[in-house]
């Protein structure tokens, strides 16, 4: 493994039916144990980013090395073996499973990966126990766990997302806007959570925003659409 846990190197994706890059960038890399904050105006490149980072999608030019692994030289099969073993998405549509329980949609990464199941064992805890753990920790009262995530607010739902991408400490966690429906206070405790899950378990930190208060929280700050050629390309 090299010392960055992400690296992307030469890159240029466009979208199909485009023959415009949305994505050119030169150099973008994460440090093991990092946390950066990135910011960016809408159309920067900033779900593409992400898309790419957790092999959703792969460049047309480029590398993306992710904890030393070259993802654009793996089949999608394997692309999304390696993400839901390595990496936890707090995506900001959710993607919560509408017809599970609060408690069975923060577990399900570890049905899938038994890599993130050992890692929850190693903690000294069962599925359950880690899932309640995280849950209390996002002020998720024991009452609503049985509930179906259709019954929740949008705040409430947000949290879950963070659990379940915490779950099984993985290695990268990258969070696309997770705390835009939460108020001023719920919003410092989901980023002390966040944080002090990801330092835990020796995690790097992938905090897309539009809110640059929260940017004092983290240790480097990155503009997209100050690195993003092709967003200054669109601009210019």
């Amino acid at each position: 493994m090299t010392d960055a846990a992400i690296a992307l190197r030469d890159i240029s994706f466009a979208w199909p039916g485009h023959t415009a890059a949305t994505l050119t960038i030169d150099e973008f890399s994460v440090a093991a144990r990092e946390h950066v904050f990135v910011s960016g105006p809408s159309g920067s490149g900033k779900s593409t980013l992400l898309a790419l980072i957790g092999g959703i999608i792969v460049p047309g030019q480029g590398s993306v090395s992710i904890l030393g692994s070259s993802l654009q030289q793996l089949p999608a099969a394997r692309r999304d073996r390696f993400r839901v073993d390595h990496i936890g998405f707090i995506f900001q549509q959710f993607n919560l499973i509408p017809y599970l329980s609060i408690l069975d949609n923060v577990m399900l990464p570890c049905q899938f990966s038994a890599y993130r199941q050992q890692r929850v064992l190693a903690q000294g805890l069962d599925l359950r126990s880690a899932a309640e753990s995280l849950l209390r920790s996002l002020d998720l009262a024991p009452a609503l766990w049985s509930r179906p995530v259709t019954q929740l607010s949008i705040g409430q739902q947000q949290r879950v997302a963070a659990a379940r991408a915490l779950i099984g400490r993985p290695e990268i966690v990258v969070a696309d806007e997770p705390t835009s429906a939460l108020d001023s206070n719920r919003q410092q405790a989901f980023l002390d959570l966040v944080q002090h899950e990801c330092e835990q378990a020796g995690a790097s930190l992938i905090f897309v925003s539009h809110d640059l208060r929260l940017a004092e929280r983290f240790t480097r700050r990155i503009a997209l659409d100050q690195i993003n050629r092709a967003a200054v390309e669109d601009a210019a």
